[in-house]
C-alpha cells in the first residue's frame, strides 16, 4: 500500500509541477502575496473532483469492459512518454518565469480566474481524469491508495508553491532552475510511461 501511495505521490508531483498557466498564476500571486489561500484551495478542490471522477469513472468502465484497461494503459503510457519528451524539450531551452506586476485581484476574481485556468485547460482533463484514472485503476483494489498519494502531492505542491513563492522568486528568475526542474519531470514521466507500457 505504501509503495502504491508513494507512486501516486511521485506521479502527482511529476504532473502537477509542469510549468503551465495555473502554476504560473499561482507562483505570480504567491510572489506578490495576493489571494494565495483562495487560489490554493480552488486548485485543491479541482484536483480532488477531477481525480476522484477519473478513478471512479474509469473504474466503472473497467468493471463492465475489462479489455479497456490494456488500451488505456498503452495510451496513458504513450501520453506520459510524450509529456516527458515535452519536459525534456523545455529543459533544453528553458525560460525564466516573470511574475510581473499589476493590479490586485479580488477574492472572487482570483477564484474565477483559477477555475478558468484549471477547467478550461484540456491538459487538466488528460492529466487528472484520463491519465491518473488509468494509472490508478492499474493498481486494482489499491487504486485509492494511489489517489491518496496524488492528493498529498497536490496539497504539498499548491501550498508549497503558493506560500513558498516569495522564497523562490530569485531562483526561478533563472532559466537554469527550470532546466533542472523540467529535466527531473522528463525522467519521472518517461519512467512512468515505460512502466505503464510494460505493465
Amino acid at each position: 500500500m505504501f509503495q502504491v501511495a508513494l507512486t501516486g505521490l511521485l506521479t502527482g508531483l511529476a504532473l502537477i509541477i509542469a510549468v503551465g498557466a495555473q502554476n504560473a498564476f499561482l507562483l505570480r500571486q504567491g510572489i506578490r502575496g495576493q489571494q494565495v489561500l483562495p487560489i490554493v484551495l480552488t486548485c485543491l478542490v479541482s484536483d480532488v473532483v477531477a481525480i476522484t471522477a477519473g478513478v471512479a469513472g474509469l473504474g466503472v468502465v473497467l468493471e463492465r469492459w475489462p479489455s479497456v484497461l490494456p488500451v488505456a494503459q498503452i495510451l496513458g503510457g504513450l501520453y506520459l512518454i510524450a509529456f516527458g519528451v515535452h519536459a525534456a524539450m523545455r529543459a533544453w531551452r528553458p525560460a525564466a518565469l516573470d511574475a510581473g506586476e499589476g493590479a490586485a485581484l479580488t477574492t472572487g476574481k482570483a477564484i474565477l480566474l483559477t477555475l478558468a485556468l484549471t477547467w478550461l485547460n484540456p491538459h487538466f482533463y488528460l492529466d487528472a481524469v484520463l491519465m491518473l484514472g488509468t494509472v490508478a485503476n492499474s493498481f486494482g483494489d489499491d487504486r485509492w491508495w494511489f489517489v491518496s498519494g496524488t492528493l498529498v502531492a497536490s496539497v504539498l505542491w499548491f501550498f508549497g508553491l503558493g506560500y513558498g513563492a516569495r522564497l523562490l522568486r530569485g531562483l526561478f528568475a533563472r532559466p537554469t532552475a527550470w532546466r533542472v526542474l523540467d529535466s527531473g519531470i522528463a525522467v519521472v514521466m518517461g519512467a512512468l510511461g515505460i512502466g505503464l507500457l510494460a505493465h
